[in-house]
């Protein structure tokens, strides 16, 4: 499904967007216009949400993504996309680390990435979950 399907503007289509599998399918990718050198993008997603998979309550992160490309670099409104597909899963914190970690692994094969998930307090307990990848 393209991006430009799922919505636009202020207004998504959080259904459809729960409903694709594999949810890295949402990824748009780009040709890194820097292959023959290391550099690093961070972007950070400030507003991210997915669900308690006990409580059904929501669970609040602040998500922070630093690659080292390789060929391949992800389109911003598709990792937007992406994100915003979590809203309504029910999923752990390290699990859904994880999962960002390993979709973003499997898209553009990085040379470096790491994925924080920093999540908001919950019964006085914050949880802060880093992913760690190095291509060999």
């Amino acid at each position: 499904m393209h991006t430009n399907e799922l919505g636009s503007g202020e207004r998504y289509d959080i259904e459809a967007l729960t409903a694709i599998e594999p949810q890295r399918s949402i990824f748009i990718t780009l040709p890194n216009p820097h292959p023959d050198t290391d550099y690093v993008i961070t972007n950070t997603i400030h507003e991210f949400t997915s669900l308690c998979p006990v409580t059904g309550q929501p669970d609040f992160a602040v998500f922070t993504i630093e690659t080292t490309p390789d060929a391949l670099l992800i389109e911003l409104k598709s990792l937007k996309l992406y994100m915003l597909s979590y809203r309504n899963r029910g999923v752990f914190h390290e699990a859904v680390t994880g999962m960002i970690a390993k979709d973003i692994i499997a898209a553009i094969a990085p040379r470096f990435l790491r994925v924080t998930g920093d999540f908001t307090i919950r019964g006085g307990i914050s949880t802060k979950v880093v992913f760690e990848h190095k291509k060999a």
